[in-house]
């Protein structure tokens, strides 16, 4: 597990921007589990985050210095900013945003990274469709809590795990989950998935890997699907835990087990965005946001999403209140 004294704060002129450059002041910044690959010595699907750079990271903010003539001074706009407070960019990997849509911390949460990942992974990638069971893990980060409102929206019956019983709450009192446990409490995680999904998993959308996954692998129905997102409880694992061979279920229920990138699907994003917005502005996709306050707080805000401190989306606002 990172620790606070692994990152370091510098300070350095703010940017001016060169022909064709703008410049971001950055107003909030995201903190997501992928980051934690990016702090690895080897590359996996993106090369690391090399000793002494700026962390890789999202941010929305607003442009406050201007030579391209498509971002002008005072537009908001989403992107690959890094853990910084100004950054000088080209317009390459950044959108606009409409502030009179939604806030525009929701462009890093549900109308954002986030959401995208949920709507391909659930409807793509798993194959949701109407009247089947999904089973949803992390289901009250910012993924899977808006994987499984997804799936309800698409008919589907929905089962949540999270780790406490406040975010079991939100789950099935707020956000509409038929039915969702604390897996932290729970003694018998594999008799838990069997007894609230009686007749099978369709889809398992796996945002956590590890004893909880493992335990799913039994309750697969005929020709299940599980979209692997994340395996959030390996990642800071120096050797893979073992685990139950669980390969002979997906032989018994010819079931299909895949791993996505959200940036598989960059070409449809338009289209991804678009459905989650109008959902988010119809009131049927909620959302929760977990707010860390100044730019300081990052490596707090990090280890503490990978521990689970946060209910929805965990963002940092660069400036304190």
């Amino acid at each position: 597990m990172p620790t606070e004294s692994d990152f370091r704060l510098e300070e350095f002129a703010v940017p001016q921007p060169s022909d064709g450059e703008f410049v971001i002041e950055t107003a909030y910044l995201s903190v997501d589990p992928y980051m934690r690959g990016r702090m690895r010595d080897r590359a996996s699907y993106a090369a690391p985050t090399e000793l002494g750079e700026t962390m890789t990271g999202g941010g929305v903010g607003r442009v406050v210095a201007s030579r391209n003539a498509r971002f002008v001074e005072g537009d908001w706009v989403e992107g690959m900013t890094g853990w910084q407070t100004h950054v000088a960019a080209r317009g390459s990997g950044f959108r606009k945003l409409d502030p009179s849509v939604a806030p525009v911390s929701t462009a890093l949460g549900v109308l954002g990274m986030p959401g995208l990942t949920a709507y391909f992974g659930l409807f793509d990638v798993g194959g949701a469709r109407a009247g089947e069971t999904v089973l949803v893990s992390g289901a009250a980060g910012a993924v899977g809590s808006t994987v499984g409102q997804l799936a309800k929206i698409a008919g589907c019956r929905v089962v949540g795990i999270a780790g406490t019983d406040d975010k079991v709450r939100w789950l099935t009192e707020e956000l509409g989950f038929d039915a969702a446990f604390n897996y932290k409490t729970e003694p018998d995680l594999r008799a838990r998935i069997g007894a609230l999904c009686p007749n099978g998993v369709d889809v398992y959308f796996d945002n956590v890997g590890g004893p909880i996954s493992d335990a799913a692998m039994p309750a697969l129905a005929l020709r299940a699907r599980i979209a692997v997102c994340g395996q959030i409880s390996q990642y800071n694992s120096e050797e893979g835990e073992q685990c139950p061979r669980h390969w002979f279920h997906l032989i018994i229920k010819r079931a299909r087990i895949e791993g996505f990138l959200v940036f598989d699907f960059a070409a449809r994003y338009e289209e991804g965005l678009a459905r989650l917005t109008e959902w988010v502005r119809g009131g049927r996709l909620k959302y929760r946001e977990h707010f860390e306050d100044g730019i300081g707080r990052i490596p707090a805000a990090f280890i503490g999403m990978m521990q689970g401190a946060n209910t929805g989306k965990m963002l940092v606002r660069v400036k304190e209140d």
